[in-house]
């Protein structure tokens, strides 16, 4: 995903300030359609954050070169597996796996299962993971990252599909190869003890695999995690987080419209309504998930998408959990190994999987 350096101007001060102070802080401008122009403002890091977050954090928001399309995506794709890599390091000193790079099905995957053993009760259970990066990059490492933490911590087998990308390739092969592993995995475990998860388009590939499952007359695994994303037709974008988390992760707003130059995207030709490709807009389709966990952080871009797909999964009669980290950002919660923020997300997102999951 794009981003740019920047700043979108509001200001909050005369609502919490008193006196001559109020007085010199003019209030924002509202148009008649209720956008909202204000003043430059200072945004700290949030006050609940760790200590041993804080300066790993500060130091990402002065990152001055950020991943950008505008390089390519070959140099795109090469900078988020050298960042990817260096967080999965740090990842496997706390929790050494063995990876076992292979293929299920004709997928690509990587299978990842902790030094420490299979914990009791996890012998017959697995967690099937699909990697970040927009459809278009992330498979050589972000599967693997959002995979060892979690196995490590719980003591379960994960299986991180490499899912075919985006402009190679276009929907639904990403769901294609979901179902190839999926079914690969039924033929040893119960549906009930399986639980797929993935952050930003794994998230949203995690939500379009339960119709997509439906459609092709599987059965549905026994919990789901959608994390840093949702199921309604913004993707990654919309709401008030689409516009105030530029401002709280110092990047400019994402141009969606801009997409002269740009790679073939996933969706690209797709109608967008679809079940199988914005479930959240269908409570017919949303009825039948499993329990559901969704996963956002106060300053992630994907927040309102998640808030918004929480809600339509309660409305459609949903087991759904809501776990949303006060100040942290997009898929925040891998990208800072051995910090107390990172620990407790992944305890939630495990103890979800438990609770719910078939031994």
């Amino acid at each position: 995903m794009t981003q740019f350096r920047g700043l979108m101007a509001m200001s909050i001060a005369a609502l919490l300030c008193g006196g001559a102070v109020a007085q010199q802080v003019p209030l924002p401008n509202v148009d008649d359609e209720g956008t909202i122009t204000g003043q430059q403002v200072v945004v700290p890091l949030s006050n609940f954050l760790s200590e041993e977050i804080k300066a790993e954090f500060a130091s990402r928001l002065r990152e001055t070169s950020p991943i950008s399309l505008a390089d390519g995506l070959d140099a795109v794709r090469a900078r988020s597996d050298e960042g990817a890599k260096g967080q999965l390091d740090r990842w496997l000193e706390i929790y050494p796996s063995s990876i076992q790079d292979t293929e299920i099905n004709g997928v690509h995957v990587h299978i990842v299962v902790p030094d420490s053993g299979i914990a009791d009760g996890n012998d017959n259970r697995v967690l099937i993971n699909a990697h970040q990066g927009g459809f278009m990059f992330g498979g050589a490492y972000g599967g693997q990252l959002e995979s060892v933490p979690l196995a490590g911590l719980a003591g379960v087998k994960a299986i991180a599909v490499d899912y075919r990308l985006a402009p190679e390739h276009t929907f639904p092969a990403a769901s294609e190869d979901m179902e190839a592993v999926y079914r690969h995995v039924l033929e040893t475990t119960p549906p009930a003890n399986v639980g797929i998860y993935g952050c930003s388009a794994g998230g949203t590939l995690t939500a379009q695999v339960i119709p997509w499952f439906r459609e092709k007359g599987l059965p549905l695994p026994g919990a789901i995690g959608i994390f840093c994303s949702g199921a309604m037709n913004t993707f990654w974008f919309g709401g008030d987080a689409g516009v105030l988390s530029p401002l709280l992760n110092a990047s400019r707003p994402v141009n969606r419209g801009n997409m002269e130059n740009q790679p073939r995207n996933y969706f690209e030709g797709v109608d967008q309504d679809d079940p199988l490709v914005t479930p959240g807009e269908f409570p017919e389709a949303l009825a039948a998930y499993p329990p559901t966990l969704v996963v956002s952080g106060t300053r992630d871009i994907a927040m309102s998408n998640a808030v918004m797909t929480h809600t339509r999964l309660l409305e459609a009669g949903v087991e759904a959990d809501l776990f949303i980290q006060e100040g942290l950002g997009h898929g925040h919660f891998f990208m800072f190994p051995g910090t107390p923020e990172a620990e407790t997300a992944h305890r939630v997102i495990w103890n979800f999987f438990d609770r719910h999951l078939g031994r």
